[in-house]
């Protein structure tokens, strides 16, 4: 076998590949042995047909055609091994020459897991900012947790901001109801700022089993193309209303919510808990900033398939994303101003995958320099790169 490589581009080869004699005649007995389970032949049971009676009862046609493949299939797994090349999608195959029983020549085409050249990562440098917590921050938790304790008792008063209530609407432009705009024992707490602004403030003073009509207009920057600016009438029918008591902040408090004898063992907990998460945080982004600066010395050649792979990941995760929020990919696109899906592709979806591919390919490249056994709980191999702190 005689192999001839061309390099391409710096993630695609093509090798040459030319088989003689030995080759085409190993192929023809492996294709004789394959033919030879579904041939049948008077006097011999299915799948017992000596080499030697195939060889001649098959079709000379389906004989060439079964030597070229595994002639193709063998010299193709050999000729990439033997010249050490990774190849990352099945070769694209074409025969330029085949003389039975005693050579063939084709071509193999591949993209590549391309050389990585790392610049001078042992001289990388980034500041791994300094984590503090406000007590602004932690009443930020506390309040949520306050919310998830309250006490709620049905009034018959009217509706205060802080109130939770429960409505019926109907939403109508030019006195025809429109899509998404129909609600049915909808909860609604007054202050969330859930609905367009003048809805919740017009549900303040009304009483429950009252039925008013709330005349607005939808942001000039609305998610849907069809609502914005547009002027609608919401019939809105109020249910019920429930007032929110708030419990105090106090020892009692904490004892309810943890393992804690005092609020002020809640809070400092809640403090340990918020530098936690912003020290992961900063962790995390030390990491990408030292992989961006390892990326921006480095050659790193992106095979298209593999940026490929990630755009298809990253476009079904944002679109999984958007529907757990209750919004399209065309909503998205609208709010956002791109004219269609491909500049969205383009502009946004693409620099990231090849970002992603590039980190990935110089941290592979890392982990095999520094010998670092990259593990699925810790891939980044950043403990090689250098850090300071101030």
């Amino acid at each position: 076998m005689k192999t001839t490589i061309k390099h391409l581009s710096d993630t695609k080869v093509e090798l040459t590949i030319a088989l003689g004699v030995p080759e085409l005649t190993a192929a023809e007995q492996v294709a004789l042995s394959k033919l030879s389970k579904d041939m049948k032949v008077t006097g011999f049971r299915k799948g017992k047909v000596p080499i030697a009676v195939v060889a001649k009862n098959v079709d000379p046609q389906t004989l060439q055609e079964s030597i070229i493949d595994n002639a193709v299939s063998k010299a193709v797994a050999e000729a990439f091994l033997s010249e050490k090349i990774q190849v990352l999608d099945r070769p694209a195959v074409e025969v330029k020459k085949f003389v039975p029983g005693e050579t063939l020549e084709f071509t193999a085409e591949a993209e590549i897991l391309p050389k990585i050249t790392l610049g001078d990562y042992k001289k990388l440098k980034a500041i791994k900012e300094k984590v503090t917590v406000t007590a602004k921050e932690v009443d930020v938790v506390i309040d949520r947790m306050k919310q998830g304790m309250a006490d709620k008792k049905e009034v018959t008063r009217p509706v205060k901001a802080g109130d939770e209530t429960v409505i019926d609407f109907v939403g109508t432009r030019d006195g025809v109801a429109f899509d998404g705009g129909t609600g049915t024992d909808y909860a609604l707490t007054i202050g969330s700022q859930s609905f367009i602004p003048g809805f919740e403030e017009g549900i303040i003073g009304k009483k429950p089993g009252e039925t008013f009509d709330l005349d607005l207009a939808f942001p000039d920057d609305y998610h849907v193309a069809d609502l914005k600016g547009q002027k609608v009438t919401f019939t809105t029918t109020l249910k019920t209303v429930k007032e929110v008591v708030l419990p105090t902040i106090d020892d009692e408090f904490a004892a309810k919510v943890g393992p804690f004898t005092s609020a002020d063992e809640m809070k400092a907990d809640i403090k340990r808990e918020l530098i936690e998460q912003k020290e992961r945080d900063n962790r995390e982004k030390l990491k990408d900033d030292l992989v961006g600066q390892l990326i921006e010395v480095s050659t790193v050649p992106t095979p298209e398939i593999l940026i490929a792979d990630q755009e298809k990941s990253i476009e079904q995760d944002f679109e999984r994303n958007l529907m757990y929020q209750g919004l399209t990919i065309d909503q998205y696109l609208t709010t956002q101003k791109f004219k269609d899906k491909d500049e969205w592709l383009a502009k946004e979806v693409k620099p990231t995958a090849i970002k992603r591919v590039k980190a990935g390919l110089v941290l592979a490249e890392l982990s095999k320099l520094e010998k670092i056994e990259a593990t699925s709980a810790e891939p980044d191999a950043h403990v090689a790169l250098h850090q300071t702190q101030c």
